[in-house]
């Protein structure tokens, strides 16, 4: 497969044949991600492929609450968790569902009452020791070191795509890091960075919709002229 296209057609996969997915096949995805770049090459990632089927179940059950609260943020007209937004609407909307007051849409719980049954679960984690994050004494919420990890997550999405395969990232059982933390025994120091499922896709997506460049490109300064993309 060639990159741009690898690029331009890797689409989230949340649905999976009944084919397994070694351990081997796992370890070869790695083995084409750890090529990531990484802030001083300190490569801050530790992977974690569950495959024990009570952690996967009890990962499933701490997966569901945040999941529904996503959904209730959502039909809010909110993004969910935003650093920006409007904290009142977003604690209202969480206590409709969690109340009962709201009842969540069992179609939209496909993937996430399936978390169990992925052929391959993997916990992203980072170790919070290597991460230069520059922006860490800023007011704001703090984002670039997430920087050192992400293209790790990334490359394993794009191998799995060149392999075949495919897969999704979620981040929903951050909202569970306590608990995550507990069941797998991970140590204080590193953060529950991504959670990604892997396997054979039901459909492969190819044909994904993007905002054309010029909707988030400018020349010089935020205020200034779109730049166009190719075709704009």
């Amino acid at each position: 497969m060639e990159l741009y296209e690898a690029l331009r057609g890797t689409g989230a996969v949340r649905a999976f044949t009944g084919e397994p997915v070694t351990d081997e096949q796992v370890a070869a995805l790695l083995d084409i991600a750890r090529f990531a770049p990484s802030g001083g090459n300190r490569q801050a990632w530790r992977v974690l492929l569950v495959r024990d089927r009570d952690l996967l179940v009890r990962l499933r059950e701490l997966y569901l609450p945040p999941w529904h609260d996503y959904l209730a943020m959502s039909a809010a007209g909110l993004t969910p968790w935003a650093p920006v937004t409007d904290r009142a609407r977003e604690e209202a909307a969480v206590a409709a569902v969690r109340s009962g007051e709201v009842a969540p849409d069992p179609a939209r719980d496909a993937f996430a009452a399936a978390l169990d049954t992925v052929p391959a679960l993997l916990v992203v984690l980072a170790d919070l020791r290597l991460l230069a994050a520059t922006d860490r004494d800023h007011e704001r919420y703090t984002l670039a070191g997430g920087a050192s990890v992400y293209p790790f997550v990334w490359n394993l999405l794009l191998a799995a795509r060149g392999a075949g395969l495919g897969g999704v990232i979620t981040t929903m059982l951050v909202q569970a890091e306590d608990e995550v933390r507990a069941l797998l025994e991970i140590p204080a120091e590193y953060a529950v960075a991504a959670v990604l499922a892997i396997g054979h896709p039901v459909h492969q997506p190819t044909r994904l919709r993007r905002a054309p460049v010029s909707a988030f490109a400018t020349l010089d300064r935020f205020t200034g002229p779109p730049l166009a993309g190719p075709g704009e």
